[in-house]
């Protein structure tokens, strides 16, 4: 892949809405990745007769920060902007009308990511999607679609994010904070919330208490979808070198075609919930520790580094959209 796979990213578009994106917050990773494909010499070409696929460079964030208006709250305007975009690139060049958008690909890791391709039929049922929200019951499609992680870099610092203490330094059995919003989290909070001190979950964590502290703290991290599948929790166990106990329905989980995820993480139905002490509590801690080893392993996978080193999160993420290329039968 290294060696041959070349993306052409179109250049048509200007700030803010396009070649542009949030670098820092729950959606950083739209702004990096289009930050990061753009100053590439590796797989960029500037040849799009040389491309493997085809770059849209908008950000969904951007275009609802800028066009979307709080009180008229019309979502069209992703439509709008988005066909207006395809039809310009459609003119201007032959290449997705050669393929009928099966080998361009978009990124979002907005909520409205998959709401952003439905205005563009080609777009939504042909092109390579790589979203946070891979949400099959939304219509993410696994063999055409990318799924990738939610990074929530607060601050936009990508250092001194990763590493944890031992499991013999971790006392706590499995740690979660956060509001009730989702179906999901709904009844973990109700079975679980004040409850128990070995499974300590939060709506609100007390003043002294940081959130970084308790994930350094606990042996799992519990990882419930809210109002989308996708969560930054998951990575940020992953950073803590804490095992993620993943509870949510219909995601795929990013980068699943090389990452065995029940090697380094619990993963529990909903209506498992109310067992889920009994669930953590029945593993052995041998098995613990070899997951918890496992989680270091892999947390290269999710690094953001700048510049990309091999096998970090833009090469994953890279490495997918490659094998959905794979598949791609040009019409």
């Amino acid at each position: 892949m290294e060696k041959v796979f070349k993306i052409f990213v179109y250049e048509e578009g200007e700030p803010p809405l396009f070649h542009n994106g949030p670098c820092k917050s729950i959606y950083s990773m739209e702004g990096i990745f289009i930050s990061t494909i753009e100053l590439d010499k590796r797989f960029r070409t500037k040849n799009p007769d040389e491309a493997h696929v085809y770059f849209l460079p908008f950000s969904v964030v951007m275009i609802l920060q800028y066009l979307f208006h709080p009180v008229i709250r019309d979502k069209a305007v992703l439509g709008r902007t988005i066909s207006d975009y395809v039809r310009i690139i459609s003119h201007k060049y032959p290449y997705w009308n050669r393929s009928l958008g099966a080998d361009h690909f978009m990124l979002s890791c907005h909520d409205w990511g998959p709401r952003a391709t439905w205005y563009v039929p080609q777009l939504y049922y042909n092109s390579i999607r790589v979203l946070c929200n891979a949400n099959t019951s939304e219509r993410f499609n696994p063999q055409k679609d990318v799924s990738f992680p939610e990074i929530n870099l607060k601050t936009g610092e990508i250092t001194g994010l990763i590493g944890g203490p031992p499991p013999s330094e971790r006392p706590i059995l499995a740690f979660f904070a956060g509001r009730v919003h989702g179906f999901i989290r709904r009844p973990l909070l109700q079975h679980w919330k004040d409850k128990d001190e070995d499974l300590r979950v939060y709506e609100k964590l007390p003043d002294n208490i940081s959130y970084e502290e308790m994930m350094n703290k606990s042996k799992y991290c519990i990882c419930p979808s809210g109002h989308e599948v996708a969560s930054p929790r998951i990575v940020e166990a992953i950073y803590a070198e804490c095992v993620p106990v993943l509870i949510s329905q219909h995601y795929i989980l990013p980068f699943s075609d090389v990452l065995n995820w029940t090697s380094f993480s619990i993963q529990v139905s909903v209506s498992e919930i109310p067992n889920l002490k009994k669930i953590l509590m029945d593993i052995p801690y041998d098995q613990y520790v070899r997951m918890q080893e496992r989680v270091k392993q892999v947390q290269r996978h999710f690094v953001v580094n700048d510049p990309p080193k091999r096998y970090d999160v833009f090469h994953m993420i890279i490495h997918s959209i490659w094998l959905r290329r794979l598949n791609v039968k040009m019409f």
